[in-house]
């Protein structure tokens, strides 16, 4: 049904029990493919063992690089992006199929929802509900007997994993964008880049659920110089990531069809503001 891209970099025990709930909770079966950066804590070896298409760089190339490489030995019209540290709950991928049924056309950009265990003030999480930080202390049998009853909607905004696309829109903005590796900000530029597309349906689908650790990887990589990736944001659109998602995605509110922002007072200051914040970026940053 779909073929799922999975960017890993030594994480080993997050990847094995994404894929195991992938295998377990998904009611359809599914292409998995792990882009292993690195592999030096055990993967490499077990992902060859598991018998799961894979990439791999001997050094973390980033999520950008892993994503697109991973794409080349795709199979599926539609192309799923799931993060390592999430764990997908039961029937997570019918409830995105049939949405995908009801979509007119391949214009979508569809999301699950995530349950995380702290409040990072995300509208479109569902958070705070902790069933723990890690594999070790993951409490599976609790998730799986309250994932359904916690009251949600579905919402504006569709950015991030775990998120589908069709195979033509995807080639039609060229998959993720390099300049922003290792990946940070990576997320609203392919979002950006399917706006600019014409995509309108940008959908976070509350049916859908995934629980999700938070950033168990990418947090390694916060305090790096190569996190500019905001700056670089700015500079390729001309705003900031976060008027790109108040504005045009509208993140988290009820869903709907989106159309372009109003230029109303509030966005015409913030076009503003982003205009000053670029040409600061352009004087004093390279």
């Amino acid at each position: 049904m779909f073929s799922i891209l999975i960017p890993t970099w030594n994480n080993f025990s997050f990847l094995r029990l994404c894929i195991e709930s992938i295998r377990k909770n998904s009611k359809y079966a599914h292409q998995l493919i792990v882009h292993v950066n690195e592999g030096t804590d055990g993967t490499l070896q077990w992902v060859k063992e598991q018998g799961i298409d894979y990439t791999y760089s001997k050094e973390n190339a980033g999520v950008c690089h892993a994503l697109n490489e991973a794409y080349q030995i795709a199979t599926s019209d539609y192309i799923v992006y799931v993060n390592d540290d999430m764990y997908v709950c039961p029937n997570w991928d019918d409830a995105l199929w049939n949405e995908i049924q009801a979509q007119p056309d391949e214009k979508f950009y569809l999301s699950a929802t995530a349950i995380e265990p702290v409040d990072v003030r995300k509208k479109i999480a569902i958070a705070p509900y902790s069933y723990g930080l890690t594999p070790e202390d993951f409490e599976e049998e609790r998730l799986l007997s309250q994932y359904q009853s916690i009251s949600f909607h579905d919402w504006c905004g569709s950015s991030y994993p775990p998120a589908v696309v069709h195979r033509k829109m995807w080639n039609f903005v060229g998959g993720y964008s390099v300049e922003f590796s290792p990946g940070f900000y990576s997320d609203p530029d392919f979002s950006m880049k399917l706006w600019q597309a014409g995509v309108r349906r940008f959908k976070g689908v509350s049916a859908s659920r995934v629980y999700h650790f938070l950033e168990s990887s990418t947090k390694r990589l916060k305090k790096s110089p190569s996190n500019k990736g905001s700056h670089r944001f700015l500079k390729k659109w001309g705003i900031t990531a976060r008027t790109f998602y108040l504005y045009y995605l509208r993140m988290g509110e009820p869903y709907c069809e989106l159309t372009k922002p109003t230029n109303g007072l509030g966005f015409l200051w913030k076009k503003c503001l982003c205009k000053m914040k670029r040409l600061w970026l352009y004087l004093f940053f390279v």
